[in-house]
């Protein structure tokens, strides 16, 4: 998993810091923005963190590209809408010649059991590349005969051919995204995601995707991670039971 924070809003703190100043303060937005200093900015995004005043996080965003990961971790993460945009290498329009995939570490440790999956790996790249050959064959002739170009034919069969072969491809394949979402999304995200009881490879990418953000915004990301670094889980009797323990992993 290769997981990158390729862009945010320029000093993410202390925007939010003078966003929310301004809902208290007389002076225009310029003079809020000039009165702001390091340690001014800290100690009041810190007090906005510990009263739990969300709204002016919007303000700011978070751009991460993510590569090697699965269409199953995908799957979760576009469940996040509020606040969030994704872009995601498209399957219809691009080629899988030998598609990369996820192997979950509990079929990895086990060697028949990785044999097994591999084996069903390298099946679906085959079927893949059968269909997409026949497939293409068929609408290149289709597409001559309703007199079109030789040139335009091969384009045209080509997206046809993968746009329906691609099914065959299984959840484990490998995917890349970009995607962007706020600060107050990210609140949300972390809370969901950074639960022990998450999926492994979306628990995975929510603690370095934190990790990251922590370095460039500290004081903001200070209270984040699952829900009960700062209050009582919520699972009830499916709790895992280490709320110390996941208390000090996320404190640091």
């Amino acid at each position: 998993m290769k997981v990158k924070l390729i862009q945010y809003t320029p000093q993410p703190e202390q925007l939010v810091a003078a966003a929310a100043k301004l809902c208290y303060s007389r002076v225009g937005i310029e003079d809020i923005m000039k009165s702001q200093d390091d340690e001014k900015t800290a100690k009041f995004i810190d007090m906005l963190m510990e009263l739990g005043h969300e709204s002016p996080v919007e303000h700011v965003s978070f751009t991460f590209g993510v590569e090697g990961v699965s269409r199953v971790l995908t799957h979760q993460l576009v469940r996040h809408r509020i606040g969030c945009s994704y872009s995601q290498q498209s399957q219809r329009y691009v080629k899988l010649e030998q598609f990369e995939y996820i192997i979950p570490p509990e079929i990895n440790k086990i060697p028949l059991a990785r044999e097994k999956y591999v084996q069903a790996m390298e099946y679906d790249q085959n079927v893949y590349n059968e269909l997409t050959e026949i497939l293409f064959h068929e609408h290149f002739s289709t597409y001559i005969k309703e007199g079109k170009s030789e040139k335009q034919s091969k384009q045209m069969a080509e997206k046809s051919s993968i746009e329906d072969a691609r099914y065959i491809f299984p959840n484990s394949c490998e995917t890349k995204i970009v995607f962007t979402m706020s600060a107050r999304a990210l609140f949300n995200f972390f809370r969901e995601r950074c639960c022990s009881r998450a999926q492994w490879e979306i628990r995975e990418l929510a603690d370095e995707m934190l990790r990251q953000v922590k370095e460039v915004a500290p004081i903001l990301f200070k209270n984040c991670g699952p829900t009960c670094v700062k209050a009582n889980c919520p699972e009830g009797k499916m709790s895992c039971g280490k709320m110390n323990e996941m208390k000090r992993k996320y404190s640091i």
